[in-house]
């Protein structure tokens, strides 16, 4: 018996398409079944659902798409054109699920998942690098996706799911994340080697009031941090240079194109001098920030737990 195209389809092909998708999904793999055993009893069976269940399932899909997938003689069946086209497709969509399945379970294994983290940029160098070295100690094959960004940048990935932890500051405070401060680490005050204050172990901010500054950018912290310390100090800095990476600022420093409040170095650099800042108390919070609410794997919950442990001992 010839099957033609059906008249007025459930769905239109012009509808909306996730209005059809979601009504489509749940009998995917139905069609599948009854498509692999040409048996609606036999795929009823395989596919642990009552038959009428099944055959009512092929019905309503073949009239939302508003085409014939299926030829039928008594509970045999055999795909028409269009539906050999369709389980192209179905089979394609359906392995690429399996796979995603696989993906995600992978990654909460305790022993083997991932953790998605993200950090500072100038916490790249040594920080990271031993915390994650301490942490594989005990968990040596748990895997990670590194990302080293500013700080805004990093909440946002956590508010977009694409991160699971991050090391900021400042230590943010907002109702959808969840932050706890892990220690703290001294700012200095970086000048040229030939520069006025360079003969000096110590100084007031205030002192570089009349100073051209090298900073990071806007959307950083330590630029946020930078700018509340100068206000503290009496002063709005005069900037020349808005930069990305600290060690890029350094040498800049060391260029004389002005001076920066900056971490301390991994390695000194040559052509300038660190200056201790007596007033006001040049420090910034560093912290692990996360999405509240939202649930752990167990390799994320286990290296938040590590990184908690290390209260008070976070820097090298």
């Amino acid at each position: 018996m010839a099957h033609q195209q059906r008249s007025q389809p459930r769905l239109s092909p012009t509808g909306d398409t996730e209005d059809m998708v979601m009504s489509l999904a749940p009998r995917l793999a139905y069609f599948a079944g009854v498509a692999r055993t040409e048996h609606v009893t036999r795929a009823a069976q395989e596919l642990n659902v009552p038959q009428s269940t099944l055959s009512r399932a092929m019905v309503r899909l073949e009239q939302d798409l508003g085409v014939d997938l299926f030829a039928r003689r008594g509970r045999t069946v055999s795909l028409t054109p269009a539906g050999h086209t369709f389980l192209t497709s179905v089979e394609r969509a359906l392995a690429e699920i399996g796979r995603a399945a696989e993906e995600v379970r992978a990654d909460a294994d305790p022993a083997t998942g991932k953790v998605a983290f993200g950090f500072l940029h100038t916490m790249g160098a040594e920080t990271v690098p031993g915390l994650l070295q301490a942490f594989r100690a005990d968990h040596p094959r748990v895997r990670f996706s590194l990302v080293q960004n500013y700080g805004e940048a990093m909440l946002e990935g956590l508010r977009a799911g694409e991160l699971d932890l991050c090391l900021t500051s400042p230590v943010p405070d907002a109702p959808d994340l969840v932050a706890r401060r892990l220690d703290e680490q001294k700012l200095r005050l970086v000048v040229p080697a030939d520069h006025r204050l360079a003969a000096r172990r110590r100084v007031r901010l205030a002192e570089a009031a009349d100073e051209t500054f090298v900073t990071l950018e806007p959307g950083y912290g330590l630029r946020r941090i930078t700018d509340d310390l100068c206000k503290e100090a009496g002063f709005k800095p005069r900037v020349a240079f808005e930069g990305e990476e600290a060690e890029t600022l350094r040498g800049l420093v060391a260029a004389g194109l002005g001076v920066a409040l900056l971490p301390p170095p991994t390695v000194p650099r040559p052509g300038v001098v660190e200056l201790t800042v007596t007033a006001p108390r040049a420090v910034r919070e560093i912290g692990v920030a996360w999405l509240a609410g939202h649930p752990d794997t167990p390799p994320v919950a286990a290296f938040k737990k590590f990184l908690l442990s290390r209260r008070g001992s976070l820097l090298p």
